[in-house]
């Protein structure tokens, strides 16, 4: 049995040599960085000096963005829930489409006019407010924390799952994987390990999909077989009719849909692509990768239904593949779904990290930029330090907690970086309205009436919070000319 299971790790060690390669590399632009004038180290650690090309840019939107929530707690959510569950899930399938277009050149062009390397300085610039830069920047640490917890517990169930090595363990061996070659090779390792993640998860699902239905003699026995075991599983209202609810289907539109464009990951991605090519290409490559992975793998978890029994949700991804494939392919093929978790939390260990050095360090106590490297690599490894402790107790089911983080996230950014970006009335008063009001009203809403009205937690902060931000605006003065004049030209 244990030489069986180390057939499985085998590949996912090599998987991770080539990961540590590419860190290393990536580590030769951090060093030639690091002996920059000014903010230099900050725009190649943090940015990768905004030269991504258009697949480049899908893969690291697509690979950040679906995560462990996607490839693990997902399909455990469809295991659960059956074929309801991959409906809801397929609507985060314009993710690269919403962001991109949303956001668009004009997010980027602006950014580079006021050398903006996170979201965080696009809002400091817009908003020319300290206060506003503070807040912001602990919740980001803050609401990363619990996403990279969520990362960090998905990967140690991968793990534990397909190799059978305590879940401690696992957690250990993701979890210093991940910050050794983060910490080393800054945004530059980030997006050319998303890629190779990208490419690895895209072929992985389609694998372990195409075996599932074989396996279960074609998709109408496997149907039939869903049907024996609870009708629900089949039913587009599911087993548990609220989560289909008309109000529950038009929130998770809302939270996985449309307002992923409010979290700084994913934003991020629009800053740094190269050019209008790269922006079309990126739109076009990202929403056919989406769709090929959200799909598959959460069929995957509603047809593994019929495969093995009384999971544990989160261990269905790992279960039904090492069940299916020799150990030596599995472990190739479960390099999917961890290089799905890795792909997100490098890059929200760099935005958090990002929070820290950039937007609190740089530019609010020590404003001549020194020993920026030094004080990086020292947030790095205490914020990872913080998220590994954290993982230690984990929920049932992470996607809950991954879900939590994002609609914070979400509640403090969309409306700020939407409306500063296209509304020349928008002023600093209604951004600190919509920001307080979005995450004390998320967090209120979260703890005494989580299911408002029937929709999730986030669809009322979201309106409360855009309410604010146009009540607040229009009842302060208007921004500074000079403000208008650096983001209009006027």
């Amino acid at each position: 049995m244990a030489d069986a299971r180390m057939d499985v790790l085998i590949p996912l060690i090599l998987y991770f040599i080539v990961i540590y390669a590419l860190g290393f590399y990536s580590m030769r632009f951090v060093t030639r960085a690091s002996h920059r004038e000014g903010t230099g180290f900050l725009h190649e650690y943090l940015i990768g000096d905004r030269n991504m090309g258009g697949f480049v840019l899908a893969m690291t939107l697509v690979a950040t963005y679906l995560s462990a929530g996607s490839f693990i707690g997902g399909p455990g959510a469809a295991y659960a829930n059956g074929l309801s569950w991959v409906f809801l899930a397929m609507s985060q399938m314009p993710t690269g489409y919403f962001t991109l277009a949303v956001l668009g050149k004009k997010f980027a062009i602006v950014a580079r006019k006021i050398n903006a390397v996170t979201v965080t300085d696009f809002l400091r610039e817009r908003y020319d407010n300290t206060l506003l830069v503070v807040v912001v920047s602990l919740a980001v640490v803050f609401f990363f924390i619990a996403a990279m917890s969520a990362q960090f517990i998905g990967a140690a169930r991968l793990i534990q799952g397909s190799v059978g090595v305590p879940y401690e363990t696992a957690l250990a061996f993701f979890g210093i994987s991940v910050l050794i070659y983060t910490i080393i090779g800054g945004f530059r390792a980030v997006i050319l390990t998303d890629t190779l993640q990208g490419i690895v998860m895209t072929i992985g699902t389609t694998m372990v999909l195409v075996a599932v239905i074989v396996a279960g003699g074609g998709v109408p026995s496997i149907i039939q077989g869903m049907l024996e075991i609870d009708p629900g599983l089949i039913s587009p209202y599911g087993p548990d009719p609220e989560l289909t609810s008309m109000a529950w289907v038009a929130s998770f539109w809302i939270l996985v849909g449309f307002a992923i464009v409010g979290l700084p990951q994913i934003a991020t991605r629009a800053m740094g692509y190269k050019d209008s090519t790269s922006l079309k290409n990126g739109i076009i490559y990202g929403t056919v990768v989406s769709m090929i992975l959200l799909l598959g793998m959460h069929l995957l978890g509603a047809f593994g239904r019929t495969m093995v029994a009384d999971l544990t949700g989160d261990l269905v991804v790992p279960t039904v593949t090492t069940t299916l494939f020799p150990n030596w392919v599995a472990g190739i093929i479960l390099a999917g779904p961890l290089a799905a978790v890795m792909s997100t939390v490098d890059s929200q260990l760099l935005l958090a990290v990002g929070a820290i050095v950039n937007d609190i360090y740089a530019n609010l106590i020590n404003t001549k930029v020194k020993n920026t490297a030094k004080i990086t690599f020292i947030s790095s490894i205490v914020i990872g330090a913080i998220v590994f402790i954290a993982s230690f107790d984990p929920p049932e089911l992470m996607v809950w907690l991954n879900l939590y983080a994002n609609a914070g996230l979400i509640s403090t950014f969309l409306w700020p970086v939407i409306l500063g970006l296209y509304w020349k009335r928008a002023n600093t008063a209604g951004a600190f309205a919509s920001i307080v009001t979005g995450i004390g009203s998320y967090i209120a809403f979260d703890m005494y009436w989580a299911r408002p009205l029937g929709f999730h937690t986030i669809v009322l902060p979201l309106i409360l919070s855009l309410a604010a931000f146009v009540i607040a605006t229009y009842a302060t003065p208007e921004p500074d000319q000079r403000i208008i004049k650096k983001f209009w030209g006027i």
